[in-house]
């Protein structure tokens, strides 16, 4: 009887570890957590891809002012969209209190998402945002270097999707990280956090 308890036991403390390390390394990959990074780390990396528009773009876009940079795709059928119009209505919401705030939607499915198919897709939600895709692979160094995690999940139908961070990524005029806003994180921590970046 006694062996069976301390089985048992054992096997409960084996199950609660598994529970913390996975919901530690979902936080590490889907953002739930500032922890992961170091505030003040300069972020992001030199680049050369394209914009919405077409036209070229390079890390000096994102410097100069705070930033808000989320990594997306535009067949994302519920974490993108429900992210960017969050983040167009908060930055609305800030009115002149968020003017200097850029913000940039960067894919993490280059093969789809062209410059064509980023401009409609952004465009629906605000003008605040600017859309960015081009090379697979620098894409995938730039994800590198926002710490951010992206895969392609093949779907049963021959076709695919993204797994990738959920969170938009805070830096300010000198790209250094100034935390994240989580999915689903409210929108009064979200105007505050955003406010915070705003004034540096």
């Amino acid at each position: 009887m006694l062996k069976t308890i301390r089985v048992l036991a054992w096997a409960a403390v084996a199950l609660l570890v598994v529970a913390i390390v996975g919901t530690l390394a979902y936080q590490s990959f889907y953002g739930g957590s500032d922890r992961s990074m170091i505030a003040d780390t300069k972020m992001g990396a030199p680049f050369r891809l394209v914009d919405h528009n077409g036209d070229p773009i390079t890390e000096e876009a994102i410097e100069g002012q705070p930033a808000a940079v989320f990594f997306g795709f535009t067949h994302c059928p519920e974490v993108c969209p429900t992210t960017l119009y969050e983040l167009a209505g908060w930055l609305d919401q800030l009115g002149e209190d968020g003017e200097n705030i850029q913000a940039f939607f960067i894919s993490v499915d280059p093969e789809r998402d062209t410059p064509e198919a980023m401009k409609s897709y952004v465009e629906n939600f605000t003008d605040r945002i600017t859309g960015i895709t081009g090379d697979p692979k620098e894409i995938h160094e730039l994800e590198k270097a926002w710490r951010v995690y992206a895969k392609k999940v093949p779907l049963e139908d021959g076709d695919y999707t993204m797994d990738h961070t959920a969170s938009v990524m805070l830096v300010d005029s000198e790209g250094r990280f100034k935390g994240t806003i989580a999915y689903g994180e409210s929108s009064d921590t979200a105007l505050e956090k955003l406010r915070r970046l705003a004034k540096g």
